[in-house]
């Protein structure tokens, strides 16, 4: 006798640092073509225990099993984020912390990339200066070139006057027990990627052992590559129902 349908999970998608959650649209049209249900939240960049904790909150009040997806700093949000319901998690070119290591740590292991000195530090509105407590963006004129290489100038271009800003503080803030030490993982690398070393991805997919696949993309995979990223993210989901009878749609 077949096993009971389980409920099929929810794709939630976090996205990275310098973007919203629009990175994910072409993502999104995939995964509902494959009969996944999905939330793309707005991840606040405050800080990394302030933002672990709102993506948190939003996964544990779906009341499904999650397939819990981060794009670049977003990563480092879903590694830290507590909840029982995340039943796989899935790295896009994306920071897949150890317990007490920050961003810094990873970055600073390896050789720099050309977008080291990209970013800049803004002062919060209503303070004289930027000091720690500052915000990160990018130089509009490298934005493409650094962050976007393999998209048109043109949504190069609207990317970078759209740009989230990133607390400086998550530069630095260590991170907890990693869900990647207990659940599956997968990890896109970004094999073009010159945010985020794709050495230093491969490297941390390794470690948490995820099924890696390696992608011809910049940082902005999400969207120049959708097809190979949510056919990742679709395998993840698969394997968390494969031994039931549920059909997951294969995304193509």
């Amino acid at each position: 006798m077949p096993g009971p349908i389980p409920v099929p999970p929810t794709v939630v998608l976090v996205h990275g640092a310098f973007t919203d959650a629009s990175s994910w649209t072409g993502v999104i049209r995939l995964l509902h073509a494959a009969g996944l249900a999905v939330r793309a939240p707005a991840n606040p960049l405050r800080g990394l225990a302030h933002d672990a904790a709102y993506i948190g909150s939003v996964v544990r009040q779906l009341g499904t099993p999650v397939v819990l997806v981060g794009h670049g700093y977003g990563g480092a949000v879903v590694t830290a984020a507590d909840a029982d319901n995340v039943v796989a998690l899935a790295y896009v070119a994306a920071f897949g912390l150890d317990a007490g290591e920050c961003l810094l740590d990873v970055t600073d292991r390896f050789p720099p990339m050309p977008g080291a000195d990209t970013a800049f530090t803004a002062a919060l509105p209503g303070r004289p200066s930027a000091g720690t407590d500052g915000e990160l963006y990018l130089r509009g004129e490298r934005f493409a070139e650094m962050y976007a290489a393999d998209l048109s100038a043109r949504a190069a271009r609207v990317l970078s006057v759209r740009q989230r800003p990133l607390a400086r503080s998550a530069l630095t803030a260590g991170s907890g027990s990693p869900a990647w030490a207990s659940k599956p993982s997968w990890y896109a690398v970004a094999a073009a990627d010159r945010m985020l070393n794709p050495t230093a991805q491969r490297f941390m997919a390794q470690r948490m052992a995820a099924t890696e696949s390696l992608l011809d993309g910049s940082h902005a995979v999400p969207l120049s590559r959708p097809e190979a990223v949510a056919a990742m993210i679709g395998e993840a989901a698969a394997a968390v129902i494969r031994s039931c009878d549920h059909p997951i749609g294969r995304v193509r």
